[in-house]
């Protein structure tokens, strides 16, 4: 019975040389993010809006523009997410600066009125006339496409009073 040695093979190169680029490599892999694990930040409403947001939260939908439910982190019943971050709505946000700008963009979408603010990485709407505010922020894909907010209309039309 001949003994086998265990199989060795010996890199080519200096190791020294290759170690910090496997470290860079490793530490560029392990601190890399999508947007679906960026943090989203929770809003702070009174009790009367968080009871509004609580009620929203419970009558969203599971998929919105073909995209399935992936709420974010911190997890809370005042945020929501689809298409790990494409879609990401927060319920009870404060009133944004650009509705005192009378020029301020809006949009109309099944019954519900939304204030329109374009960003580099997608549009961000936010509920007008209601209750509480609801933002509604979206990757650049959706830049021209209303059908996520003619989706949430109903939920936030039934849960978010018209404060009209």
């Amino acid at each position: 019975m001949s003994r086998r040695r265990p199989f060795r093979r010996r890199l080519s190169g200096r190791p020294l040389v290759r170690l910090p680029a496997v470290l860079l490599l490793a530490a560029v892999a392990g601190c890399s993010s999508t947007d679906a694990s960026a943090p989203v930040a929770v809003p702070s409403p009174s009790a009367d809006e968080a009871a509004l947001c609580r009620a929203l939260h419970k009558e969203l939908p599971k998929t919105v523009s073909d995209l399935g439910r992936a709420d974010p982190e911190p997890s809370s019943e005042l945020t929501a997410g689809w298409g790990d971050a494409a879609i990401v709505l927060r319920c009870g946000v404060p009133r944004p600066e650009g509705m005192s700008d009378a020029r301020s963009d809006a949009v109309e979408a099944n019954g519900v009125n939304w204030m329109l603010e374009e960003r580099d990485s997608g549009p961000r709407f936010t509920t007008t006339y209601r209750e509480t505010y609801v933002e509604v922020t979206m990757d650049k894909r959706f830049t021209h496409d209303s059908t996520p907010l003619a989706e949430l209309a109903a939920p936030v039309r039934k849960t978010i009073p018209s404060s009209l």
